[in-house]
């Protein structure tokens, strides 16, 4: 259903008899320079050129349900427009400007819309606030004919883009930059962040956006960055050519991290105070690299092309991870990407990949991984130079008028034969139904033989592996029909201890949990096995499933530090920390990896009696800052064996004033304290429970950025008709021309 009505909104311009696409776009935009003032100002000018069959007399543009528009020109002339919709997806509104004239098939015409959007409240995408702004595409902040939530997705054109920001901020979009103008001449979507960084550059037009006042481990990490992406993209440029250099920017955001386009990338601030470069950050950056030759430097165009754009550019970034980092750690990787498609493969509301947009819910964790997986599969059929090449040559031939996924796949099948066209109409075209299963081989004469079976609508052409019961892996290849049955040979008498279907795992299944015999692990999430007898407080169980884990995958680091806290919670302390340091030697471990490592041997430096050390392991895994859990964990932990914490007497003054105004239970009286366009919600629950008691004790201060603070409090609140509460509470503190003001609150265990 969500896909007719996407459908259906997106063809609405295909009755007036014009197709309308982006040549161009031109934006002049204005940030407010006052904290009451919440409206971004602009002036959009689009040039169309109507790529469809007849003459269009209209245009239909889409964009943000609150935006308002106050005029409209095409060409110098002004004309009249009128919204007609609302579209359900993504809460855009629609509106029609009239042509003067009807614009022939082939032509094109420039249409200017003056506007204003205000923004009630900040979130990740859109944001307005005297710390700094942004603009996402995904907010629909600009008008533009067709609907990202459509089949074919969102426009893509160059774009010109002038930003006029408060308070001499920097602002940071794609394309070169002139002050704070940009020129993108790739096809991207326009965007912006503003605020103050560091700024450090590096070679070949990579440059990053610091944190203010960030130290030298932050800038340490940033040139570890630059090289990385400078390895992407040399490695890009090698598989699919090179292409007109442009720039390249990572930029540390507190919102809106891992959007990237155009070269851009927006990171989390945490990822430069990590102790390494974390999993998540190697593979968008890696990604970001791959879009500017698929998407930025030759356009997609039609239907699905989220499958080049996702999926494609996932499969060729974790070849990157591969090439960069070892086989081991793109085999992680790919074990995540799985496990989340997984997540999604048999829900009733997936759909195949040819019509899944981001309109249906499990859009992110299908397209991407299905899509690269699928991607993965062609390319093991027809090999590294032909499957390559063939990209190469579409990329080129589209150059101008751009590529779209039938082109893609037509190429693809007139060089790899039926096999391709065979994987490439069930990967794209139908819904995964594939399972493959493995029995346990028995013997027959000098050979061992195991069972299997696919329960899918594709053939697949599998390795099977078994394990002997003295370790020794003995290989086999077999073939099986679709929904049908066939069998593994192994020449060997030896005793079989376990056997593996797809040990590589190419292929989209419906479950993965059923490929090994004996089966002993039954989740398709490992994390979420082992979590689940850990919470449990069954450790012993819970350590045996993470060894089970780490024999088929050694270099899991979910696994091994789940196998670090189950010894741990044993009291088997030599044996919990050599896990918990074996952690930091992966090449590419998870954000929560390197924290709940460093929480753990926290806790063990603790029992040893070594609390500086201990304090060393938390402040780590609080710098990470990788999720919710983890984070509280470290804080918690640290503040039982820290003394004298840090504290700023800015931030003690801040709370003493706050914690009175809330006690008066007047909206403006504590709004006045919070910084504009942040804690909406917050304030509201806050000031209608009529508090009878809140006092805020400051336990610890430390510094985000120039800008930031963050704010560790003990706090005990009573509110109305409730029982008194107490707990931990991180607030950020964000200064303004007129002192700090509250900015959000990242963690609230008051019970």
């Amino acid at each position: 259903m969500l896909f007719l009505l996407a459908l259906s909104s997106n063809n609405a311009q295909n009755q007036e008899g014009a197709t309308w696409q982006v040549s161009k776009y031109d934006l002049a935009v204005t940030l407010p320079t006052n904290a009451t003032d919440r409206n971004l100002t602009a002036k959009a000018t689009i040039s169309l050129k109507n790529v469809g069959r007849g003459a269009g007399s209209t245009a239909t543009f889409r964009i943000n349900s609150k935006a308002e528009m106050t005029a409209a020109q095409v060409g110098e002339a002004s004309t009249s427009f009128r919204k007609t919709v609302v579209d359900k997806l993504g809460d855009l509104q629609r509106f029609t400007v009239t042509l003067p004239a009807s614009i022939q098939p082939n032509a094109t015409t420039n249409v200017t819309i003056s506007y204003h959007l205000p923004v009630l409240e900040n979130n990740g995408l859109t944001t307005i606030s005297p710390l700094g702004s942004h603009f996402l595409p995904l907010s629909m902040w600009y008008p533009t004919p067709n609907n990202p939530y459509s089949p074919r997705g969102a426009d893509y054109a160059p774009f010109h883009l002038q930003v006029t920001a408060a308070n001499g901020e920097t602002v940071v979009s794609s394309g070169k930059s002139s002050g704070n103008g940009f020129e993108q001449t790739l096809n991207a979507q326009p965007f912006f962040v503003s605020g103050t960084w560091d700024l450090v550059d590096g070679a070949n037009g990579i440059s990053v956006y610091l944190p203010k006042d960030a130290g030298a481990s932050a800038r340490k990490r940033a040139e570890e960055l630059i090289s990385l992406t400078n390895d992407a993209k040399g490695f890009t440029a090698n598989l699919l050519g090179n292409i007109s250099d442009a720039p390249v920017r990572l930029v540390a955001v507190q919102r809106g991290s891992g959007f990237a386009d155009g070269g851009t990338v927006l990171l989390d601030y945490a990822a430069f105070n990590r102790q390494k470069i974390d999993e998540a950050t190697a593979l968008a950056v890696a990604e970001a690299v791959a879009k500017t030759w698929l998407g930025n430097a030759t356009a997609l165009r039609g239907d699905a092309s989220g499958i080049i754009r996702e999926g494609l550019t996932r499969f060729i970034a974790t070849q990157f991870i591969e090439k960069e980092f070892g086989k081991d750690a793109a085999d992680v990787q790919r074990l995540r990407q799985r496990t989340s498609y997984v997540a999604v493969a048999k829900r009733d509301d997936e759909p195949p990949l040819a019509i899944n947009s981001p309109s249906f819910p499990t859009y992110f964790a299908s397209v991407p991984n299905k899509g690269a997986m699928i991607w993965r599969l062609v390319w093991r059929e027809m090999g590294d130079d032909k499957f390559f090449g063939v990209i190469k040559s579409q990329l080129q031939a589209g150059k101008n008028e751009g590529l779209n996924l039938p082109q893609l796949r037509e190429a693809f099948i007139a060089q790899g034969g039926d096999k391709v066209k065979t994987i490439l109409t069930y990967g794209f075209d139908q819904v995964t139904d594939t399972d493959l299963l493995v029995g346990l081989p028995v013997l027959r004469g000098t050979e061992a033989v195991t069972a299997l079976r696919n329960t899918g609508s594709l053939p697949v052409n599998v390795k099977v592996v078994a394990t002997t019961d003295k370790g020794e892996k003995i290989s086999s290849t077999a073939s099986v029909a679709e929904k049908n049955f066939g069998e593994a040979v192994f020449k060997t008498t030896a005793k079989i201890a376990s056997v593996e279907i797809d040990p590589e795992k190419f292929y989209p299944q419906t479950d993965y949990s059923n490929d090994f015999a004996p089966r002993e692990i039954t989740e398709n999430d490992w994390s979420a096995a082992i979590a689940a007898s850990f919470n449990r407080q069954e450790f012993t169980k819970a350590e045996a499933t993470a060894r089970k884990i780490l024999v088929i995958q050694p270099h899991f680091d979910d696994a091994r530090v789940w196998l670090g806290r189950a010894l741990l919670e044993q009291n088997r302390l030599d044996d919990a920390e050599k896990e918990f340091q074996a952690c930091f030697s992966e090449k590419l471990p998870a954000a929560k990896t390197l924290a709940w490592a460093n929480i753990g041997l926290g806790e063990i430096a603790v029992k040893r009696n070594q609390n500086a050390a201990a304090l060393k392991f938390f402040d780590y895994a609080v710098e990470a800052d990788a999720e919710y859990a983890s984070n509280l964990a470290a804080r918690l932990e640290r503040s039982k064996i820290e003394s004298a914490p840090a504290n700023d007497d800015a931030a003690k003054s801040f709370f003493a004033l706050f914690d009175k105004a809330v006690l008066t239970a007047r909206k403006a009286e504590v709004e006045s304290y919070i910084m504009p366009g942040e804690l909406t919600s917050f304030v509201n629950r806050l000031t209608a429970n009529q508090p009878e008691q809140w006092q805020t004790k400051v336990l610890r201060t430390e510094l985000m950025d120039a800008n930031r603070m963050t704010v560790e409090v003990n706090l005990t609140a009573k509110l109305l008709n409730k029982d008194t509460s107490s707990g931990t509470a991180l607030f950020i503190l964000g200064k303004t021309a007129s002192g700090w003001k509250l900015a959000g609150v990242d963690l609230f265990e008051v019970r």
